[in-house]
């Protein structure tokens, strides 16, 4: 499978975290994410690829619909920036695609430090030369686990996944967003406090 180029979509070219390898285990360990939720994610990639851009959509009208997540899409004028909003949109779906393809691996964990950095004012706007606010809070990133992770439940009962498999997904899926969250938390604390 080729994958067409996304804007700053830059996997793979990213500093190293500041997150050990060691770490990240601990965290998979902590959320309970094992083998075999990292092979049912595997087995998934093709579903979750073929409606990532729904996933999100969905996601983004739920940002959308709530003043006090829209904000960080505008710009100084205090109107959404489309053009912030479209570019940002395709690595978004990257994301989801990459939570279920990729191997947990260094080059990984890098991507999703800056992805993290590209969430508070080391970063944000940096990529898409925007002005839009610099910070999404952390509360955000945390409080938006919900939704993330109760999308899949609809798409696996549209889909007819048979209910053990659906389930097993779901788990994996809850697991693998946790995990990422508490990763991109890294990037919102003081050194020795994460």
């Amino acid at each position: 499978m080729s994958e067409a180029p996304v804007a700053g979509y830059t996997y793979g070219h990213v500093p190293r975290s500041p997150v050990t390898l060691e770490e990240l285990r601990e965290l998979e360990a902590t959320v309970g994410f094992t083998d075999d939720d990292r092979a049912c994610l595997l087995q998934a990639n093709a579903l979750l690829a073929d409606h990532a851009e729904a996933l999100v959509e969905g996601w983004r009208k739920i940002i959308g619909s709530q003043p006090h997540l829209a904000r960080w899409f505008c710009g100084p004028d205090q109107r959404p920036d489309e053009a912030y909003k479209t570019a940002v949109k395709p690595r978004f779906v990257r994301w989801v695609v990459d939570l279920a393809s990729r191997p947990f691996d260094q080059a990984w964990l890098d991507y999703q430090h800056e992805i993290a950095l590209r969430h508070t004012p080391a970063k944000k706007n940096a990529t898409d030369g925007t002005q839009t606010p610099p910070l999404v809070p952390l509360r955000f990133l945390i409080g938006f686990l919900a939704p993330v992770i109760e999308s899949l439940s609809p798409l696996l009962r549209a889909q007819r996944w048979p209910s053990d498999e659906a389930e097993r997904l779901q788990a994996a899926w809850s697991k693998a967003v946790i995990l990422t969250i508490a990763l991109w938390s890294r990037a919102y604390t003081k050194e020795g406090l994460w």
